[in-house]
């Protein structure tokens, strides 16, 4: 009986839908970010391969105060195009996705801000870069994360569902008899 006692309760696996409804709210709080970042990227790629600048030059060449070379164009339009690919897919996929590439971002950062002065700098970062760097970061961890990580999320949304399924089973039950009124209020 003791050691029954000592047991930890068993876990639970939160497996969330893979798709959201292509109607809910939060895929188009997902797409939007992730088109508006990957477009922004797209188009500093595109400007730094009009300026013909050299594919690992590190001389200083700046694009819309940024400075840049062939090997970071070629960069950001990857990456851009990967957050379009997320935008067209949307749900749970965009989120995830701009939660993982925002990471990047900041991780990205404070490595490039460690490279700053030094001859491994092959992005030709300057500190600009490492503030933008961190801003696209906390967006699109923003973007991601919206609707997904909160204390307050509305009964409704799917990922407060798939955390507390014994209570969304029971809150649904209730609105099917007609005992509850509005989601979330019980």
């Amino acid at each position: 009986m003791a050691t029954q006692a000592l047991r930890p309760p068993p876990r639970r696996h939160v497996r969330l839908d893979e798709q959201l409804p292509l109607d809910h709210r939060l895929n188009q709080v997902y797409r939007i970010g992730a088109g508006l970042m990957g477009l922004i990227l797209i188009i500093f790629g595109v400007l730094g391969l009009i300026d013909k600048i050299g594919f690992f030059d590190t001389g200083g060449d700046t694009v819309a105060g940024l400075n840049t070379n062939g090997a970071l164009s070629v960069l950001s339009i990857c990456v851009g195009l990967i957050l379009l690919v997320g935008m067209v897919v949307g749900g749970n996929i965009a989120s995830t996705l701009n939660m993982v590439l925002g990471v990047l971002f900041i991780a990205s950062g404070f490595v490039n801000l460690a490279l700053l002065d030094t001859s491994y700098n092959f992005l030709a970062f300057h500190i600009q870069n490492v503030l933008f760097s961190f801003v696209v970061g906390v967006m699109l961890m923003f973007f991601g994360m919206y609707g997904r990580v909160s204390g307050s999320l509305p009964h409704d949304n799917p990922y407060w569902r798939a955390r507390h399924p014994e209570q969304a089973e029971r809150e649904q039950r209730d609105r099917a008899r007609g005992r509850l009124g509005r989601v979330g209020v019980g």
